[in-house]
């Protein structure tokens, strides 16, 4: 089962993947072994898939390189839970294709805690019940299920929320 990763507050890109491990993030796919590395040494060997990142406020600030959120879709996280996000990165994870979902958990669930995370409902399960988050919007959802909003331009040949072309998908 999906367990939870907590972090604080204010987050940065370089926390995710820190800028010193650059020449590796062209053209090797070992990148992702570096995600957290001087705040959670041990989060890229332990992380599974499905994994869920609960932290603080103001999530993702810094840098806007893609690279941070890249680090954790290759590593199959199942979606990222913080009260504020940094814009940029925020949309990058979604493009990504890496649900996020604005919501203060911290004092809810603990590190380790086992948990659902239903992406189309939003709806997160733990020990202690279940928790309703704001559920992505429609157009999110639809390029959720292609896995991003590149996987969903390439399948249908238009962006998510956009409608159809007359007699297209």
């Amino acid at each position: 089962m999906p367990r939870v990763w907590k972090f604080g507050d204010s987050i940065n890109t370089d926390d995710i993947l820190p800028g010193k491990f650059a020449p590796f993030m062209a053209g090797e796919d070992v990148f992702q072994t570096f995600a957290f590395h001087y705040i959670r040494p041990e989060f890229a060997a332990q992380v599974q898939p499905g994994d869920v990142l609960v932290g603080g406020r103001n999530w993702g600030l810094g840098s806007s390189r893609e690279y941070a959120p890249q680090a954790l879709k290759k590593l199959r996280i199942g979606g990222i839970i913080a009260p504020s996000f940094a814009r940029i990165h925020y949309r990058n994870l979604l493009n990504l294709g890496i649900p996020a979902f604005e919501a203060d958990l911290t004092a809810v669930l603990q590190d380790g805690d086992e948990v659902s995370l239903d992406v189309e409902t939003g709806v997160l399960t733990y020990a202690g019940g279940t928790i309703q988050l704001p559920p992505p919007p429609e157009f999110l959802r639809e390029a959720l299920r292609e896995g991003s909003i590149l996987a969903f331009f390439k399948k249908y040949g238009r962006f998510p929320g956009e409608p159809p072309a007359e007699g297209g998908p």
